[in-house]
């Protein structure tokens, strides 16, 4: 009688041993299976691990479009780029620049004709409220030539050779800002690969990571003034370890967005465009995002 029931103890056993041996092999596979790839209404999108620059995802990765105020990310590389740059140097608001926000219905800093701002300022009016008028106002000041024009000119012609030295082959300026003139183009690999290289300067990181400041400029008249600037990044207060970078928009563009995430010691980076709506923009890269740092 005792023999008859340890065999039937060991029976019993062997089968849940068996059977945990089974379940435990199931449950290991399904933990390590990748996960599926997302499904975004962008009409192109690129993610990759920012550490080892391995690609996670890629939908038109290549296929060439209007890229918006994206565009801004060279415009700040190109000025960071600067031998000898002082961030505190002041640059004086001209007329010129108003004119153009006006004019073209663009982006505004708000800047004030006469004020003096420090470039550093600007990067923030640039990269927060995403200012055309502060983009301009960085060409004006980094181009060369003994004219405005002449100086722009030279601007965008450093953002095409940047573009060019960063093997961003697809990629073509015809502005500092984004409005194009007919063949300012990007893609989502460029525009990511751009992105990285410009995450590697201290500044740059600072700036696209700022919610929002308060900035004492210097008035014509030698007082001062405050101006406060909003990022128009909302990625930053709604996804967890977000760290940049930035929007884009327009009619051509549709919703772009640069971006970049950090969790523990693992960073994804990477750009949608042409998403439908600002809203399909969150969507889409939160889900890539999330399919980033599960991969």
């Amino acid at each position: 009688m005792i023999t008859s029931t340890l065999g039937v103890r060991r029976a019993v056993t062997v089968t849940i041993t068996a059977s945990a041996v089974l379940a435990g092999g199931l449950f290991t596979g399904q933990a390590y299976a990748a996960p599926p790839a997302p499904s975004i209404t962008a009409k192109g999108g690129f993610v990759m691990n920012n550490g080892t620059g391995t690609t996670l995802f890629g939908k038109a990765a290549d296929t060439r479009r209007s890229t918006g105020s994206t565009t801004k990310i060279m415009t700040a590389k190109v000025v960071l780029a600067q031998r000898g740059l002082n961030l505190d140097a002041k640059v004086t608001v001209q007329k010129a620049y108003s004119d153009y926000i006006v004019s073209k219905n663009a982006s505004s800093a708000r800047l004030i004709v006469g004020d003096k701002v420090t470039v550093r300022q600007l990067l923030y009016g640039l990269m927060l409220p995403s200012g055309c008028d502060a983009a301009y106002a960085l060409a004006d000041k980094f181009g060369t030539g003994t004219t405005r024009a002449a100086r722009i000119k030279s601007f965008i012609g450093k953002m095409n050779t940047e573009a060019r030295n960063l093997g961003m082959r697809n990629t073509h300026f015809d502005s500092f800002d984004g409005i194009s003139n007919g063949s300012n183009y990007s893609t989502p690999r460029d525009l990511t690969k751009l992105a990285s290289s410009a995450m590697k300067n201290s500044t740059f990181r600072t700036v696209v990571k700022t919610k929002s400041t308060k900035q004492k400029v210097t008035t014509k008249t030698g007082g001062y003034r405050y101006m406060s600037w909003s990022n128009t990044n909302k990625l930053l207060s709604t996804y967890s370890g977000a760290i940049g970078v930035k929007t884009g928009s327009g009619p051509q563009a549709k919703y772009c967005l640069v971006f970049a995430a950090t969790r523990g010691s693992k960073t994804v980076i990477g750009a949608v465009l042409a998403s439908p709506s600002e809203a399909n923009r969150a969507t889409d890269v939160k889900k890539l995002l999330d399919y980033g740092f599960a991969r």
